[in-house]
């Protein structure tokens, strides 16, 4: 893990620390999906509170070598302890909002998603279960997924929902008035790390150094797509801290191959030629200028009587 810094604890206008959300479907997300930014803040003295959607009980084990009938059996069992030891890698706080995964689901036509699953779950009771977490938690940045879930996976565009929801219902008073104090967010953002100007820079210098690109396929029927690339808006320097994301990432054995396609990229190729985690910032109360290399960029020095009002709304 990375050296703790000395630098002082960073906080609002107010004095008040600052204090980042991140909203996750299942748990890895929250290690495959802006660790190393996180662990960056948390060695900044920023308070990070990660949201689990659901237990992952559905999910597949990616591992071969966990692959076994015993580790099938305690799926549920296991991936609450990795998430235990995630958390613990990453120093963040961590909460379960207690939906059940709702699986991915395969085969032409699709099979219907399995009743009480996150997914299909009313969304009053999904989105008041976060706007309490909100509004106990009171984060000044909140991340979650885009509208496409960062793929399609019905968790993710249900966590992208549930999520936008809440950050307008936690600033209501009017909304879930049994659900605590409003609180207004700042700004939110969506992950955007898994985008093609960084896999075409990666594949580049994998080649450059003779090694086998683990993105050749992927990129081979990925064609250029200007509108995508110009929802990138924030570019969060955080090479220093990716031993600790994928020190995080193997704490999720079921999922994560150690051997797989995570670091198929040595990490020194990374640090050089991509040494950011990146965002689009899809809604800001404070102003900022774009692009942006910190999630907190304008926070800092915000006046409070603008809270109410979205500056910037894609």
């Amino acid at each position: 893990m990375a050296p703790m810094s000395s630098t002082q604890q960073r906080v609002d206008a107010s004095g008040e620390p600052l204090r980042l959300m991140a909203v996750h479907a299942h748990p890895d997300d929250e290690s495959s999906k802006g660790a190393a930014t996180v662990a960056k803040y948390i060695d900044e003295g920023v308070s990070v509170l990660v949201v689990t959607c659901t237990g992952g009980e559905r999910g597949d084990i990616l591992n071969p070598k966990m692959d076994t009938p015993e580790n099938w059996a305690a799926i549920a069992t296991l991936r609450n302890a990795e998430m235990a030891r995630a958390r613990e890698i990453l120093g963040i706080d961590q909460t379960w909002l207690g939906f059940v995964d709702s699986g991915l689901p395969e085969g032409d036509p699709l099979p219907p998603l399995p009743d009480g699953c996150f997914a299909l779950a009313p969304l009053a009771d999904s989105v008041g279960a976060l706007v309490r977490v909100i509004r106990q938690f009171r984060p000044h940045v909140v991340t979650t997924y885009d509208e496409n879930g960062g793929y399609p996976h019905p968790d993710h565009i249900r966590t992208h929902e549930v999520t936008m929801a809440a950050v307008e219902a936690a600033a209501d008073p009017d909304a879930y008035p049994g659900a605590g104090v409003p609180w207004a967010v700042l700004k939110v953002y969506y992950h955007m790390t898994f985008h093609r100007s960084r896999m075409l820079a990666l594949d580049a210098a994998m080649h450059e150094h003779g090694l086998d690109s683990p993105y050749a396929e992927r990129l081979k029927d990925w064609p250029d797509d200007p509108a995508q690339a110009a929802r990138l808006t924030t570019f969060v320097p955080c090479a220093d801290y990716f031993d600790v994301r994928d020190q995080a990432l193997l704490a999720h054995a079921t999922q994560i191959d150690p051997d797989g396609f995570w670091f198929a990229v040595p990490r020194p190729i990374q640090q050089k030629v991509w040494p950011t985690e990146d965002y689009q910032l899809a809604k800001s109360r404070v102003a900022t200028s774009l692009p942006e290399d910190d999630l907190f960029a304008g926070i800092e020095t915000h006046e409070a009587d603008r809270v109410g009002t979205w500056f910037y709304s894609i």
